[in-house]
């Protein structure tokens, strides 16, 4: 009974690239007569047309033809993504050793010399179609392994997701936001990253993936909330200088969750961007925030927009010691701060869109 893989291999398509018709004949008739399918070509230039019909599982190429010889054949194989895997025996009437060895340097597998003896031609034929299957299987087998990894991967970074937005929840609850805040901020990030997209100001810093990742990582900047005590949130007077450093050190602690949580070594965009945020969204541009007194361009730009954001979020809504402003209260109130806490050229796009606002 044939096995699974001779079945497979049964099935293999054999190139046959010679510009003598006799050759083709014979090596067709042997190969034949394996139950392989054979396709033939004059030259090694007629052979890339075929290709383009159909890829083959094996290449028996002549040396010497016109036009394009075998060598050069090989080579352009070789050089392409999608045939480069495909073995190839080289058939020549001389046996040189030094054009042997020119063959395999160019990648070839194998050397045939005429006359063919149909034997070796199938012994040859039979071993390289094996390993070329063996070699298919392996990489699929990879593929597969790679895309059950890949899927492993985004539920693990869906479930942190997840967690970090619970997490991010709770620490603007005990802030007192009101109830749409991260909705709003999300939204608020997105039309100003876009809107900066098409200046000619940022439109090189900013690309599609970088607005799909800050609208999903901006709600996380007030995470290191969560380890503020609650009355220093909640508190309705002005804090006191040791209170107002504890509630600095939020930053510290959002960043030093998110990177806890990481689970390679291989940073992806979200947790990039979520730290760049987490760590540095209230710094000023000129340099008075913390915690580390960045200023200018030193400050990352998804943090300085989320910074703008969240600012006109929080001026906009209800706290317990004051109500909220309106929308051209609060911009006029950013724009007096713009060149000191507020990068000015962002602010000027965010006041343009400012009706997009929630």
């Amino acid at each position: 009974m044939m096995k699974d893989n001779e079945k497979a291999i049964g099935k293999a398509t054999v190139l046959i690239v010679d510009d003598v018709e006799t050759n083709r004949v014979i090596l067709g008739e042997i190969i034949g007569a394996m139950g392989y399918k054979v396709i033939f070509a004059e030259d090694g230039a007629q052979a890339w047309e075929r290709l383009s019909e159909e890829l083959p599982n094996l290449v028996l190429t002549d040396v010497s033809m016109p036009v394009m010889d075998g060598y050069e054949l090989c080579r352009k194989l070789k050089a392409n993504v999608e045939t480069r895997n495909i073995p190839i025996i080289f058939i020549s009437a001389f046996d040189d050793a030094q054009n042997i060895v020119k063959g395999f340097n160019m990648g070839g597998e194998d050397y045939i010399t005429k006359p063919f003896i149909p034997e070796v031609v199938q012994a040859r034929v039979n071993v390289h179609l094996r390993l070329y299957e063996a070699t298919c299987e392996v990489k699929e087998a990879n593929r597969r392994l790679q895309a059950s990894i890949n899927e492993q991967i985004r539920q693990i970074e869906q479930e942190r997701k997840s967690v970090l937005y619970a997490l991010a929840g709770i620490a603007a609850e005990n802030s007192w936001h009101e109830s749409g805040y991260i909705d709003r901020i999300r939204h608020n990030c997105r039309i100003l990253a876009q809107s900066m997209q098409l200046s000619p100001l940022f439109e090189g810093q900013i690309s599609d993936s970088f607005v799909e990742t800050i609208e999903i990582a901006a709600p996380l900047c007030d995470i290191g909330n969560i380890g503020i005590p609650k009355e220093i949130l909640q508190k309705n007077a002005v804090l006191d200088e040791e209170e107002r450093a504890l509630m600095q050190n939020h930053a510290r602690i959002g960043t030093k969750l998110l990177e806890d949580l990481k689970v390679t070594d291989d940073y992806n965009d979200f947790m990039q961007i979520s730290t760049d945020i987490t760590h540095f969204h209230h710094e000023n541009w000129d340099g008075s925030g913390y915690p580390e007194g960045k200023k200018g361009h030193e400050i990352p730009l998804a943090a300085q927009i989320v910074s703008m954001s969240s600012i006109f979020c929080a001026l906009t809504e209800t706290r317990s010691y004051r109500n909220s402003y309106d929308r051209e209260e609060a911009l006029e109130m950013m724009r007096q701060d713009a060149g000191r806490k507020f990068n000015p050229d962002i602010f000027n796009i965010f006041y343009k869109v400012s009706r997009q606002l929630r």
